[in-house]
């Protein structure tokens, strides 16, 4: 018998040998997914992260004026409702020459009423002042952060000091019922 195939011989036969290696690799193949799929798997963020990833806020009991301080993935969140007056100087700043990191506050808001950011100072994270009744609030208003002297406006924008940018606007959606959904 010679080793030398023939034009004829087309196409090939597939012998019972070719269909076990096939049939083997194939099977090789799901049980190695199956047994990776569950490391995979231990690789989402648990429960307890996930439900840390967004918080829920109601914003009815706020009054005009006031602000919280809400936690968010760790971080501090700053909620305040603006009276008319704040909203006034906020739009009226937003050409100002003194902005370190020029935004317009229509920018950084939904509604005018409702500023929303992330309390963490953009200089070294610290925490600013100016949350509750008698902190000192700086230049503008807004907030102030004592460790090296950054000043805040009320739309949580930098006007003077160290820090590089202004206060971050988490993603945020304010709902129909009164709630705030951040993250």
């Amino acid at each position: 018998m010679s080793d030398v195939k023939d034009d004829n011989d087309w196409p090939p036969q597939i012998e019972r040998r070719d269909f076990l290696f096939v049939s083997t690799g194939m099977m090789a193949a799901v049980g190695a997914a199956a047994a990776a799929w569950p490391f995979i798997d231990s690789m989402n963020p648990s429960a307890d992260v996930q439900a840390l990833a967004t918080t829920e806020v109601d914003l009815e009991p706020i009054a005009v004026g006031e602000r919280v301080t809400v936690i968010w993935r760790s971080q501090p969140v700053f909620i305040d409702r603006r009276t008319p007056e704040q909203i006034v100087q906020a739009n009226s700043d937003d050409d100002s020459p003194d902005l370190v990191d020029p935004a317009t506050d229509a920018s950084r808001v939904q509604e005018p009423e409702w500023l929303i950011v992330v309390g963490v100072c953009t200089h070294l994270g610290c925490v600013p002042l100016g949350q509750r009744e008698g902190d000192q609030r700086g230049e503008w208003g807004g907030w102030f952060c004592p460790c090296h002297g950054s000043h805040y406006d009320t739309s949580g924008r930098i006007r003077r000091g160290p820090a590089p940018r202004n206060l971050v606007v988490p993603p945020y959606e304010l709902r129909d019922d009164g709630t705030v959904l951040i993250g």
